[in-house]
């Protein structure tokens, strides 16, 4: 890649994506694989370690040179300054070192966050927040897929309290199910986009992804109406206590769920709307980095590694 590369990884409850990214952070190569579960009795941190190995042989030989570093995002709470993910209900660690355990098995340097504050950085110094600078002051980002995950940025700052701080995912909502956290009436147990294709498919004889059961709504199909209206009032209600305590200047919102498109913006907007009455009224904004916004921030992360000699 001529002036040297970086190895990428964004690993979600669902996919592994994977990457080269060049000095300019375009990025090469990009891999996604369903993340590894560990079978009973095995570690999840170590599973989740030989996965990434693998992936980061494979992307070497297509690479031809050695990597400079490698970057590291990762969902469920994360300590990044301590490169410990604290907790994941989806994959299974508890307390695990994930970054010594990468720096271990790869022998590079590795920059290591969540995998949502990451593509939050991405997002506001290379998408949504380079079109809009307001955005980097006051805003929070939501990743909607088979979770929802966020980060919240209030006065510039990211807040993170030791990766606790912006688990909206996890926010007690009216309806709201068990979930696999421990708790029950969890937002993301009706409102993301796992959830909506889960609900529908419980109702119905399909078992289709959230985009279809938009599509099935459109087409008239009352039970897709009823989960959609039931996942839009959730997070309305949880947006709106955003609101209250943060005031966001903007909401960017990523992850399968955003690519209802227009549509659904807008009618998330009239459901926000009917429940604010003196607060900011947000700007609602479609993610422009897409579903490549983890691996552009594990890239910010991997090129921190080499200027500076550690993670953010």
């Amino acid at each position: 890649m001529g002036t040297g590369h970086y190895l990428v990884f964004d690993v979600g409850g669902t996919d592994v994506k994977a990457g080269l990214a060049d000095a300019g952070g375009k990025l090469h190569h990009v891999r996604r694989q369903p993340t590894a579960i560990a079978a009973p009795g095995q570690d999840p941190a170590a599973v989740l370690i030989e996965q990434l190995a693998t992936l980061a042989g494979t992307l070497r030989q297509a690479a031809h040179e050695p990597p400079r570093a490698m970057g590291l995002a990762v969902c469920g709470l994360v300590d990044a300054p301590a490169g410990i993910g604290r907790y994941s209900a989806n994959l299974g660690w508890v307390d695990a070192p994930l970054r010594q355990m990468a720096q271990d098995a790869l022998g590079l340097p590795v920059g290591f966050g969540h995998d949502v504050a990451t593509a939050a950085r991405a997002e506001l110094e290379l998408g949504a927040g380079a079109q809009d600078p307001q955005l980097r002051r006051n805003s929070a980002l939501l990743i909607i897929g088979t979770g929802i995950a966020s980060t919240l940025v209030v006065e510039g700052q990211v807040v993170s309290s030791e990766g606790y701080a912006g688990e909206l995912g996890h926010a007690q909502v009216p309806g709201g199910l068990p979930c696999k956290c421990g708790a029950t009436g969890c937002l993301e147990t009706i409102a993301s986009a796992g959830a909506i294709a889960r609900l529908y498919s419980q109702q119905a004889s399909a078992v289709p992804g959230a985009e279809q059961v938009f599509a099935a709504r459109a087409a008239g199909d009352r039970i897709a109406g009823q989960v959609i209206e039931q996942a839009i009032e959730a997070l309305s209600f949880t947006l709106a206590q955003l609101c209250a305590t943060t005031a966001p200047y903007g909401i960017v919102i990523g992850g399968g769920l955003a690519q209802a498109g227009p549509p659904f913006f807008a009618e998330l907007g009239q459901a926000l709307e009917r429940r604010l009455s003196f607060h900011r009224r947000p700007r609602l904004v479609p993610a422009a980095l897409g579903a490549d916004a983890g691996l552009q921030g594990a890239w910010l992360l991997a090129r921190q590694t080499t200027t500076t000699g550690g993670t953010p």
